[in-house]
């Protein structure tokens, strides 16, 4: 095996939108350097932090219909009642939110919470208040998705996901458009630098996470619509 091919196992992934900013951090980090040294090291941890910010890692996704992983890496931060944005669609009464909150160290990558069909992409501009604050949902930067899936049990449901720009977040990037076909655990999106992700799910939905708990993006479960007798699940890496 190569050197080269050891290094790319060994080495976490970074996602190609980060690369312009890597460049820059380290550029700013070699001009650091040949000025002081105390400075320059600065620049290499900035740059440091700003590569693992881009982390990009495999996630092994358990595919069965009905279940619903978790769309962010983070801090599940609320679970309860609460109305999805007007953009959506989705209804004019509080649906059950699940709120994952990712810090700064989280990996940012999103990834869609169930295998479905993607039939709402709507983009909301607005302010950047700390994302971990409940009026986020209402005043901030934000993009949206709906999908529809199954459950398990025979029917169909709709499933909102929204990125919310943090306090120091500035972009909401989002991989994909109305119409297309999504996997459970597929990346859809990333936001940079601090944020949230809401899922909104039916009302009387038993979640199986709760506050203050850490979820990994595809492959914390979320719930478990079909919820009855345990069946085989496949998973998948991506």
């Amino acid at each position: 095996m190569s050197l080269v091919a050891t290094l790319r196992k060994s080495l976490v992934p970074i996602h190609r939108e980060g690369y312009p900013f890597i460049a820059i951090a380290v550029v700013i980090a070699l001009l650091l350097l040949s000025v002081n040294t105390f400075l320059g090291m600065i620049g290499v941890a900035l740059a440091i932090w700003t590569a693992l910010f881009f982390r990009d890692p495999p996630r092994v996704t358990p595919v069965r219909e009905g279940l619903i992983v978790a769309p962010a890496d983070g801090q599940v931060s609320f679970v309860g009642l609460a109305k999805p944005p007007r953009e959506l669609d989705l209804s004019d009464e509080p649906l059950l939110r699940v709120s994952i909150f990712m810090n700064v160290f989280n990996v940012h990558v999103n990834r869609a919470p169930i295998t479905g069909r993607i039939i709402r992409v709507a983009y909301k501009p607005g302010i950047f208040l700390n994302a971990d604050l409940d009026k986020a949902s209402e005043d901030n930067e934000r993009n949206g998705l709906v999908l529809t899936a199954a459950t398990g049990l025979g029917d169909t449901i709709q499933v909102g996901v929204v990125q919310i720009a943090g306090l120091v977040a500035r972009r909401i990037v989002c991989f994909v458009r109305e119409g297309e076909e999504i996997g459970a655990g597929d990346r859809f999106g990333l936001i940079r630098f601090g944020s949230r992700v809401d899922i909104y799910l039916p009302r009387g939905t038993r979640v199986q996470v709760a506050e203050g708990q850490l979820a990994t993006a595809g492959e914390t479960v979320i719930c478990d619509l079909a919820g009855a007798a345990p069946r085989e699940t496949a998973y998948r890496v991506s």
